[in-house]
C-alpha cells in the first residue's frame, strides 16, 4: 500500500493541508477512480489553489458570482425539449434511492418541466427504516414510477466483503451498481436522456466538470470484463475461486461507450443547469415526496437527512477517516461552509466533536452481512492506516493532523 519513498499510502500527498475556507483537506480523493481502483493505485486528491482553498470552494465561488443560472436554466429546457417523449413513453431516466437529491430531481423534472421520468434505484446493502420509508414515499406521495433493482445477494455480500478486505472500501460495489443502472435501464427501456443531480465539482473533483453538463461515455467503458476490478480482484479470479460464472456479473458490466452512442445515451447532471443546494433539496423534497430526516443524528456526524438509507453507509465514511483522515463530519461540514449555512469556526467544532465517533449503531449488522468477526474487522482496518496520518501510543489509535 506505499510507496518506498514515502510514508503515505495511497500516493497520497506527504504533507497534510486544510482549506482555509472550508474543513477538507488534501487528502480527500477523487471519486472518478472508483471503478477500477486497488488498494496501491496512486488516486489523484482534491487539487488547492494558490489562496489555501480547495477546488470545491472555488467551484463555489463560480456558482455563485460568474454562472447565469437563468441561462443554464434556458439551456434545461432546451435539452429537455430534444429529449422529450411524444407518444406517452419515458423520456428521462432517473437513478437514486429517494434521498433528498433523487427525489428533489425526480420530482422537478416531472412538475416542473414536464418530463415523464423513470426513477431506478440500485438497492442498499441493508435498508434503514427510516430509508425504506423515503423509498415508498418517493412514490406514493412523490408521485413517480421507479424500477428497484436487487443484485445477486450471495455474490454483492461477497464483493463487499472483498471491498473491504482489499481496499477499506466497502462501498465499491455499490457505487459501481449505482452509476451503472442509469445508462443500463435508460437502454433497456429505449430511454435516451439519462439525469443524475449534483454535479461532482461540487465536490472538488475535476474542476473542468463546472462546464460540462455531461458525463464521459467513457467512464462507463470495460474492456474485458474478466479483467474488470471488483473489490480489488479480477472479476476472472472471482470466477474461479469462488464459483460464479460470467453471467452473474451482468450487473457490475457497464455498458459500452460505443453501445450508449448507438443508442443515443446520454447523461446529465442536473446541477450544472440548476444552483445545488442540498439542504433545499432536503426542504423540497420534504414538502413534495414525504421525505423524512432520521430521528436521530448519524454517528460520526451532527446531521440528520442526508445518506440515511443504508446501514452500511457509515462505515464507508469510517473507512474514509482510517484512509484519509477525514470522516463523515468534515464531508459535512465542508459542504454546509461552502453553502453559507454554517461558519467555519462552527465547522471546526463538528468535526473535533463527530468526525472520528465510531457507528456502533449498526456494527452487527455490518460484521453479520460480510461475513467477519470484530477481530478481523480491526485487523483489517489497522493495516489501512496510513503513517504519514496516524500514531499508534498507549491510548490507541491518534490522528496527526486535525483541522483548526
Amino acid at each position: 500500500m506505499s510507496n518506498s519513498a514515502s510514508t503515505a499510502f495511497f500516493g497520497l500527498p506527504e504533507d497534510v493541508v486544510f482549506c482555509n475556507s472550508c474543513v477538507i483537506s488534501n487528502q480527500r480523493p477523487s471519486s472518478t477512480v472508483e471503478f477500477r481502483h486497488t488498494a496501491n493505485e496512486k488516486k489523484k486528491t482534491i487539487g488547492f489553489q494558490d489562496d489555501g482553498r480547495c477546488d470545491a470552494c472555488h467551484y463555489h465561488a463560480v456558482k455563485e458570482k460568474q454562472i447565469d443560472w437563468k441561462k443554464r436554466e434556458d439551456q434545461l429546457v432546451a435539452t429537455l425539449e430534444r429529449f422529450r417523449s411524444g407518444d406517452g413513453g419515458y423520456d428521462v431516466v432517473v437513478p437514486g434511492s429517494g434521498g433528498k437529491d433523487s427525489a428533489f430531481t425526480s420530482h422537478v423534472l416531472k412538475y416542473r418541466y414536464g418530463m415523464n421520468p423513470l426513477t431506478v434505484t440500485w438497492a442498499p446493502h441493508l435498508y434503514t427504516d427510516v430509508g425504506w420509508r423515503n423509498f415508498e414515499a418517493w412514490m406514493h406521495q412523490g408521485g413517480l414510477d421507479n424500477i428497484l433493482f436487487t443484485p445477486n445477494g450471495k455474490l454483492h455480500r461477497l464483493l463487499t466483503r472483498l471491498a473491504f478486505q482489499n481496499l477499506l472500501h466497502p462501498f465499491q460495489p455499490f457505487i459501481v451498481g449505482q452509476r451503472i443502472i442509469g445508462p443500463m435501464m435508460a437502454a433497456k427501456f429505449g430511454v435516451q436522456l439519462v439525469m443524475y443531480g449534483e454535479n461532482h465539482a461540487e465536490y472538488g473533483n475535476d474542476p473542468n466538470d463546472i462546464y460540462i453538463p455531461t458525463m464521459d461515455r467513457r467512464f462507463f467503458t470495460a474492456n474485458d470484463p474478466l479483467d474488470m476490478m471488483l473489490g480489488g480482484v479480477a472479476v476472472r479470479d472471482i470466477i474461479r475461486d469462488h464459483g460464479y460464472t460470467l453471467n452473474d456479473f451482468t450487473p457490475y458490466i457497464p455498458p459500452s461507450a460505443e453501445f450508449l452512442e448507438s443508442k443515443g445515451v446520454e447523461v446529465h447532471y442536473l446541477g450544472y443547469y440548476l444552483k445545488w443546494d442540498p439542504q433545499e433539496c432536503y426542504y423540497y423534497a420534504s414538502e413534495h415526496t414525504g421525505f423524512q430526516a432520521n430521528s436521530e443524528r448519524t454517528p460520526g456526524t451532527y446531521s440528520k437527512y442526508s445518506s440515511i438509507d443504508d446501514k452500511i453507509d457509515m462505515f464507508h465514511y469510517f473507512t474514509t477517516l482510517i484512509k484519509f483522515g477525514i470522516g463523515r463530519a468534515t464531508y459535512d461540514a465542508a459542504q454546509e461552509v461552502r453553502n453559507g449555512k454554517i461558519t467555519r469556526e462552527e465547522a471546526v467544532h463538528l468535526v473535533h466533536k463527530y468526525d472520528q465517533e465510531f457507528p456502533h449503531k449498526y456494527y452487527a449488522d455490518f460484521l453479520s452481512y460480510i461475513g467477519l468477526s470484530d477481530a478481523e474487522f480491526w485487523a483489517t482496518v489497522d493495516t489501512f492506516r496510513s503513517p504519514h496520518l496516524w500514531d499508534k501510543g498507549a491510548d490507541g489509535w491518534r490522528l496527526k493532523h486535525q483541522v483548526a
